[in-house]
This record gives structure tokens, C-alpha cells and sequence, in this order.
């Protein structure tokens, strides 16, 4: 088998790595929310926010693409940590491709100096054998929901909308198309490191760190992909403090499907439906702004109670649960 890196350039071989994940995802997740070929082009070449990882093609001696691995090895912060995803087509399981690339991703992340390596795969025996007997330890457990716009009850909607105003009349929000305002970028860089209050559960990583380039590197990485990026801001009336956000992408390329990409409140602002409340505004925001979209995908950890119960009234459905493994190198 011959394992080369793959580059964002090749154009041939993103749809060939494009195609195993969606052959895979027949049999292990058929909903699951799949790249295309120009996005995972683009994934390769930004990443989420300006900090991509490296993908590796697998193929067999007859130069068939066999299987596909992932690797993230964060710059940001979380520099110990070297993260692994790796796929092997259906039709060529059980022959060691899979323990192959488990161990080529391992050297790699030991060449850069990683001392920890976690992966996650769908929750099905097979898969979780696999990580098991690879020696990972489960950590944590996320679940990917998605909502349904096209049959959302919109007047639940905007009863959920109406109660969050009136329990936030000290806020007012702020709607935000791409780029922040230079005048907030600081506040939300702020914000956006409220995201570390969402559990880890028993990962072993460090809190995000923000900055105002990590910020715009984002938003260059999220045009880069082709998608609008859509934030309401709940900021405070009487101090100008931004207090929470809710942030949805919607592609271009497949007008209809939108990730909700955070969701945060800042900890001295809580207990005002503020989460609530900047969710319901971006929907009945993107209602009017793109009418094409019909689904919204998102990711919670499952020990998340507070964010599920409010997903759980907007008509959030669970796609699949994912387990998150990690061992020490």
C-alpha cells in the first residue's frame, strides 16, 4: 500500500477522497453531512480558521484508493495534541489499512513533537473495537443534531423569541453579515473565548485561545469556503458589552444546508434567555434572508444539557453520536 500526502491543488484527488468518505457514510452514517469537493479542497487549504490540517491517500498496489486519513496538528493552541481521522473504504476492511494508517499518522504526529493523539469515529461496535484496540481511551461523546426548517413550527418559534425578550430588556441585538465591525472585533474575541465554558468532558486539551488574527483568519477561511457567515449579537445597553452570540454558516455552492458554528454566552451575562434568545433572532433572521436554506446542522457535547434542552424545542433531530478517544504517545 502507498500512502502519499494529499494537496488542496489536486483536483483529482479530492474527489477521490471525497468519494471514499461518501461510499463510507452509506454504510456508517448515511446523513451525515458530507464535503464536496471543492469545500474539502478548501479545508485542506484553510482549515476552519486559517490553521488546516493534512490529509493522506491510501492506495493499494493497484493504485485504487483504499482509505484516507486526517491529520490536525493545532497551532493555535493544543500544541501536544495531534488529532486522527481515518476512513478505509468499505469494500477493503478488515486487511490492516486502517491499523496502517492509525500507525503512519502516529509517526507523524511523533516527527512533530506531539505527546497526546486523540480520533472519534461514529458510535458502532466495529468502530469502537477498533479505536479500543488501538489503544485509545473514549473521552467524550458528541452528538450531531440537525434541524429541519422546512417543517420548523415557527410559531414555537417565536414564542421562544418573545419570552427571551422580555427576560432581556437590559440587551439589544446586533446583526452581523461576514466580517465584525472593526469597532468589535475586541469584544469579540472576548466572546468568542466563552466557547471553553462547553464541556470536555475528560478530554486532555487546553482552553481555545482567541485573538483578533485567529478571529479574521476565521472569517477569511469561511469566504474561502464559499459560505455567508450570519452572527446576531446580544450586547449590553448600559455598558456596550457584548454578552452573547449565536454564528451560522450558509453555504453557497448548496444554498440549502447551514452549520451552526457557535452559540455562546458570556458567564457574567447569564440567566437572561440570552442563548435563546440570539438563536431564535438568527432563525427568523435567516428566514427572511435565505429562503433556500432547510437544514441546520449542528454539534453539541452530550453532557451539554443546557444548549440540547434548547435545541430539543426548535426541532432538532440527532443525526449520529460520535465517540472522541485520546491516548498519551
Amino acid at each position: 500500500m502507498e500512502i502519499t500526502r494529499l494537496s488542496p491543488d489536486d483536483e483529482a484527488g479530492c474527489t477521490e477522497a471525497v468519494a471514499l468518505l461518501t461510499v463510507a457514510a452509506k454504510l456508517d452514517c448515511p446523513e451525515w453531512l458530507l464535503p464536496t469537493p471543492r469545500s474539502y479542497a478548501a479545508h485542506l487549504k484553510y482549515g476552519w480558521d486559517g490553521d488546516p490540517g493534512q490529509a493522506y491517500l491510501a492506495r493499494d498496489d493497484d493504485g485504487v484508493t483504499v482509505g484516507l486519513l486526517g491529520l490536525h496538528t493545532p497551532t493555535y493552541d493544543n500544541t501536544h495534541l495531534a488529532w486522527l481521522e481515518v476512513q478505509v473504504h468499505p469494500d477493503h476492511r478488515g486487511r490492516g489499512i486502517g491499523s496502517e494508517l492509525v500507525a503512519y499518522g502516529e509517526r507523524l504526529a511523533r516527527e512533530l513533537g506531539r505527546t497526546s493523539v486523540g480520533t472519534d469515529n461514529w458510535d458502532l461496535p466495529k468502530a469502537n473495537a477498533f479505536s479500543l484496540r488501538h489503544g485509545f481511551e473514549q473521552k467524550a461523546i458528541e452528538v450531531n443534531r440537525r434541524q429541519d426548517i422546512a417543517g420548523l413550527d415557527w410559531s414555537v418559534v417565536q414564542r421562544l423569541y418573545d419570552e427571551a425578550v422580555q427576560a432581556s430588556t437590559a440587551y439589544e441585538l446586533l446583526r452581523v453579515i461576514g466580517p465584525v465591525p472593526e469597532e468589535l472585533l475586541g469584544g469579540m474575541v472576548a466572546l468568542t473565548e466563552s466557547i471553553n465554558d462547553a464541556p470536555k468532558d475528560d478530554l486532555d486539551i487546553e482552553d481555545d485561545v482567541f485573538t483578533p488574527e485567529r478571529l479574521r483568519a476565521y472569517e477569511a477561511a469561511q469566504i474561502a469556503h464559499d459560505r455567508t457567515v450570519y452572527r446576531v449579537i446580544a450586547r449590553e445597553r448600559s455598558t456596550g458589552e457584548l454578552a452573547g452570540h449565536s454564528v451560522v454558516a450558509v453555504e453557497q455552492e448548496r444554498p440549502h444546508i447551514a452549520e451552526q458554528h457557535d452559540t455562546a454566552v458570556d458567564r457574567k451575562h447569564r440567566g437572561h434567555r440570552l442563548g435563546a434568545l440570539v438563536k431564535c433572532d438568527m432563525l427568523l433572521w435567516l428566514r427572511e434572508q435565505e429562503t433556500a436554506v432547510t437544514q441546520l446542522d449542528t454539534w453539541n457535547a452530550e453532557s451539554n444539557a443546557h444548549m440540547i434542552a434548547i435545541n430539543e424545542q426548535l426541532n432538532y433531530h440527532i443525526v449520529a453520536r460520535a465517540i472522541a478517544y485520546q491516548k498519551p504517545l
